[in-house]
């Protein structure tokens, strides 16, 4: 009897590698076996970290107002005026109606692949690079194509790499920055250098997702679209890292076009974020008071990220079989592997770290089959404490 099977390509295609490997985690924590995460970027899963006062009242205020209906589709004026005020501190002319609040990041960046992708269209994306970018395009018969973000440079962009997959196909250049998972945080000078290219191809447009800019380290973050007088610069933003409240759910889009070249996408973005109806009206509310009160509990929360970070890269260079550049952004490390045994197979290790020392990790390869192998990626949120018990632990499975 032949099996008769349902369904579409596109839906059994997609991986995201952050969470597939949650699925044997669970397994053994059905066993009884006690798992360290350090495999997803939720501040809140840790100890210390939590979302600011002044932004879960707010949330609450609203509910208890029953501000929680539909609310306008690109989201609610007040949100969007003070994003668009935020935007032009950052050195562009943003105004309210160049700003869209979507249900997170991965949402707007759905809406922005349906607009723009045609069959045979490219995304031309950071390696390695936020699974998304490489799993969405596909759905539009679009395809994503990686530049290299060099390993030896700590992951400095590949600005020739660029140059030689550019052609007239590439329909959107992406820049993580600070970029996930790397914590690589791109010069102005490189931004500067990616804009250009873009420049010279009249139908490409820059997505620039700076979701993690508030966490620079480095201090060297500039925001695309305030140094890209020509090209335009769709800027990715949200409340779940900075603000660290993931679970709400809200992001925006703000859209830089000088020359007005995306009238046309423009119109096909709003109808599909019409048909949508709207974020989260409450959630919108809480971000609105982040934005606008007090940064001193956020502070509190960098300053402790800062040490976990600080505690994590000397363990790592105190281990024989690993190393990692240090980030300049962002919450995370993207730790090479040395040891012969797992340097060509990084997925091998993580299941194998999981398995026998229960130390849950990302594959490299996860986010980017070419220039992510050898690699794992892992937070460095958690408290001092449980990160000594994972170095630990990685240090065993690695050297006993």
């Amino acid at each position: 009897m032949v099996e008769l099977i349902y369904g579409s390509a596109r839906a059994s295609n997609i991986e995201y590698a952050i969470r597939d490997v949650v699925v044997p985690a669970i397994e053994l924590e059905k066993q009884g076996h006690e798992i360290i995460r350090l495999n997803i970027g939720d501040p809140l899963a840790f100890e210390g970290l939590k979302t600011p006062k002044n932004m879960v009242d707010a949330y609450t205020e609203a509910l208890k107002m029953q501000r929680n209906g539909y609310g306008p589709s690109y989201g609610i004026p007040e949100l969007r005026k003070t994003i668009a005020k935020s935007e032009k501190e950052k050195g562009w002319n943003c105004s309210e109606d160049d700003v869209y609040i979507t249900h997170g990041v991965t949402e707007a960046l759905q809406v922005i692949f349906a607009a723009f992708l045609e069959k045979g269209d490219k995304v031309l994306a950071p390696g390695p690079h936020y699974p998304p970018y490489l799993a969405y395009p596909q759905m539009f018969g679009a395809s994503t194509i990686e530049y290299r973000l060099n390993s030896d440079e700590g992951w400095k962009i590949d600005i020739n790499d660029i140059k030689s997959k550019m052609d007239e196909k590439v329909k959107l250049l992406v820049l993580i920055n600070p970029n996930n998972p790397t914590g690589n945080v791109a010069s102005e000078e490189q931004v500067s250098e990616l804009i250009e290219i873009a420049s010279n191809y009249p139908k490409c447009t820059i997505i620039s997702d700076e979701i993690y800019d508030g966490l620079d380290f480095s201090d060297s973050f500039k925001s695309t679209a305030s140094i890209s007088p020509k090209s335009p610069v769709i800027t990715l933003n949200g409340v779940s890292k900075v603000f660290f409240a993931p679970g709400w759910r809200i992001g925006y889009m703000a859209w830089h076009d000088p020359k007005n070249q995306l009238s046309h996408v423009r119109d096909g973005v709003e109808r599909l974020l019409r048909s949508r109806l709207c974020a989260s009206s409450p959630a919108q509310f809480g971000y609105l008071a982040g934005i606008q009160g007090s940064k001193e509990s956020l502070k509190e929360n960098y300053s402790r990220i800062l040490r976990r970070l600080d505690y994590s890269m000397k363990r790592i260079s105190d281990i024989n079989g690993i190393e990692c550049h240090r980030p300049g952004g962002a919450f995370y490390l993207f730790v090479k592997i040395t040891n012969s045994i797992y340097s060509n197979d990084d997925k091998k290790f993580v299941l194998d770290l999981l398995h026998k020392k229960h130390v849950l990790v990302v594959h490299g390869s996860g986010f980017s089959p070419e220039f992510g192998k050898g690699h794992f990626r892992m937070v460095c949120l958690p408290s001092i404490e449980v990160l000594k018990e994972a170095f630990n632990r990685i240090d065993e499975f690695l050297n006993s």
